[in-house]
């Protein structure tokens, strides 16, 4: 009989085995959560790496307070839903006991890594897991699986352990930590493909809707508290491809209402799912930047 696996079965086989690797290697691990549908994808292959035990691991939210809400109305309900162990780290709260002011930092992005930083501590976890991929950004697509973090919770791209075949090297010396990405090697398209495959429930942003937007430098913005005062607000119909700080995020125009809409449009599109997010723009290096100093 032969047992030979499709693409997707190969991919989910990966990460399964690369989930129970962290369970094995580490003390306290938790599952890094945006409500985006990597890391919607990620509770879906804990689920199947455990059955039919609870997931081991707790579900870690970096609240930046500029969220869509509807991802936090998803986040809700799946907590719920799967009995999940939340812990909600809140940007506006460090913002607040810090002093700093919505002009210092308006999109709230790079104030996510001192919390990062500071929760990985206060709850002392040896691993965070994420959902980044390869594909989405020229720094991401440096990273290990098995990405080490030194005492600082900082990230050397030079300074990085050989991965031969699937094997994961864990160790770490007393207050270092890892970032596992157990879907490095995952495209957005295999994403859609394994969301449609497992019927997995995603928010509704992801499929086209009519939103009040701005425009600003091309890129087109929700429109929220948080939108900058002096653009003219229009209606379009819009979808997220990506998902972070509402006012960070960039929206595509866009007539996808079904997963099978939405594999056709990215397989022809010229542009990553990045490619419309503010907080990628500051400089050609700016994810790098960020990911050095301890931010996803």
């Amino acid at each position: 009989m032969n047992y030979i696996l499709d693409y997707l079965e190969e991919l989910e086989a990966e990460a399964i085995y690369i989930l129970r690797e962290v369970y094995e290697q580490f003390e306290n691990s938790c599952l890094m959560f945006s409500g985006g549908k990597d890391s919607i994808v990620l509770i879906h292959l804990a689920k199947k790496a455990f059955y039919p035990t609870k997931i081991p691991f707790k579900i870690l939210h970096i609240d930046s307070g500029h969220n869509f809400h509807e991802i936090i109305e998803f986040r809700e309900k799946l907590i719920k839903n799967e009995n999940l162990d939340l812990i909600v780290a809140s940007v506006e709260d460090y913002a607040r006991i810090n002093d700093y002011s919505e002009k210092e930092f308006p999109d709230r992005n790079r104030l996510q890594i001192p919390v990062l930083l500071d929760i990985i501590k206060k709850e002392n976890f040896d691993a965070a897991i994420g959902g980044g991929r390869r594909d989405e950004e020229k720094a991401r697509a440096k990273e290990r699986v098995f990405s080490h973090r030194n005492i600082r919770g900082q990230w050397d791209p030079e300074n990085q352990r050989p991965e031969l075949w699937n094997i994961y090297n864990g160790n770490k010396k007393e207050k270092e930590h890892f970032r596992i990405f157990p879907l490095s090697n995952w495209t957005e398209l295999d994403i859609w493909h394994y969301i449609k495959k497992e019927r997995i429930e995603i928010p509704a942003i992801y499929f086209s809707h009519k939103r009040k937007v701005i425009i600003t430098n091309g890129i087109i913005l929700a429109a929220s508290d948080y939108s900058v005062n002096n653009y003219k607000v229009i209606e379009k119909k819009v979808r997220c491809r990506t998902v972070g700080d509402i006012n960070t995020t960039g929206l595509w125009e866009s007539e996808a209402k079904t997963i099978d809409d939405i594999i056709k449009e990215i397989s022809v599109s010229g542009i990553g799912e990045r490619g419309k997010r503010t907080d990628d723009k500051f400089s050609i290096t700016s994810m790098e930047d960020r990911k050095r100093k301890g931010y996803f």
